[in-house]
């Protein structure tokens, strides 16, 4: 840092374009702010999305929202107390929702606060004069008014803390919208990040089968670390999911479908092997694809329920907190993050994860 009153930043401005560290003025703290010293960020799929193009955000923007830091200071009349009602002080290490907004709006009356009025997120926002600090790529982060925060503990390691506010908090969100698991046969489409997290998830909830589709058979042995009982591989000959499950001896009926992939192709197989009274939960398709072609006859008939998440609610933050505290040393968190770069290498951090495809590229951000 220059001075104590500014802090380094990563900013993007465009697709593919190298980004630049640049000064930025630390302002006032509003009401009801915290002032968060970052200590790491992984990114994100929609982090990568966004840096290749294929999903667009207002710019220029500090990007990064799977963030852990600790307290720097408080912001006036700031609460000091978390959202479980544990007391903070200076120096603890948060988590904190990836949006805030009106909790007295329609929408987050409504359990989805994620779409409620005044809506802010993390690492999505246009950088000004007036609002900025708002991505993990910076030394430090604002915490608005009406953000969900919870105090972590420090044997959680830094790298898997990270995690909590996007990746196992919508995992957390979309096994909420699935039901009960238990003694259940679960299909997880998808094993990146969010899919390796719902087949740990899905066990500790105690489903009697978690069964894990691909298209990568590496992703496939991850999964099966992190609690999968069987992992099944999409093939390129156009041999159906039907017939990929009964080849390899799969023949319990699956109800509940969890996808993650965000494949067009995926979700329509998926639902082919849906069993009667079956819910589906599709969180992956977060930017833009082709239109959808299924059977609404068999939709119908079998009555599927489909069911579509972004982002997570509070109660989701919470869960994801409580499953990160009680199993980060249950799974191999940590052999699946690549914990490599800082914000000095943050152009080289973005080639690796578009490159070599690691379930998630970490960077240590202040590390004194």
């Amino acid at each position: 840092m220059l001075n104590e009153h500014y802090c380094r930043a990563v900013i993007f401005e465009q697709a593919r374009q190298p980004q630049e560290i640049r000064q930025i003025e630390l302002p006032l703290l509003s009401s009801g702010e915290l002032l968060i010293r970052n200590e790491y960020v992984t990114l994100c799929r929609s982090d990568i999305n966004t840096f290749t193009g294929k999903r667009t955000e207002k710019t220029p923007t500090i990007l990064g929202h799977e963030i852990v830091g600790r307290i720097a200071s408080f912001g006036p009349d700031t609460p000091r107390t978390d959202s479980a009602g544990t007391s903070l002080d200076i120096g603890d290490r948060l988590t904190w929702s990836i949006f805030a907004s009106d909790p007295e709006s329609e929408h987050s009356r409504r359990g989805i606060p994620q779409k409620g009025a005044s809506l802010f997120k993390y690492g999505h926002e246009q950088l000004s004069e007036s609002n900025t600090l708002h991505g993990g790529l910076a030394e430090y982060t604002i915490l608005r008014k009406n953000t969900a925060l919870f105090r972590l503990k420090n044997s959680v390691p830094l790298p898997v803390a990270a995690l909590i506010n996007c990746s196992v908090a919508t995992v957390a969100g979309s096994i909420r919208l699935a039901g009960e698991l238990s003694g259940k046969t679960v299909l997880v489409s998808g094993a990146g990040m969010l899919g390796l997290i719902a087949c740990a998830m899905a066990r500790e909830a105690g489903a009697s089968q978690v069964l894990a589709l691909d298209i990568h058979a590496e992703r496939l042995d991850s999964a099966i670390k992190f609690g999968a009982t069987a992992g099944f591989k999409v093939t390129a000959d156009g041999e159906s999911l039907k017939d990929i499950l009964h080849r390899n001896g799969q023949s319990n009926p699956i109800q509940i479908v969890l996808e993650y992939s965000g494949s067009a192709e995926a979700m329509e197989s998926t639902l082919t092997v849906l069993d009667i009274g079956g819910t589906a939960v599709w969180v992956g398709a977060t930017y833009p694809q082709r239109s959808l072609q299924i059977d609404a006859e068999k939709i119908v008939r079998n009555l599927h329920i489909i069911k579509g998440l972004h982002n997570y609610n509070q109660d989701d933050l919470a869960k994801a907190v409580h499953f990160i505290s009680e199993n980060h040393d249950r799974y191999p968190f940590t052999e699946i993050i690549y914990d490599g770069f800082n914000l000095e290498t943050v152009n080289e951090a973005f080639d690796y994860a578009i490159n070599q495809n690691p379930h998630r590229v970490g960077l240590r951000i202040n590390n004194d």
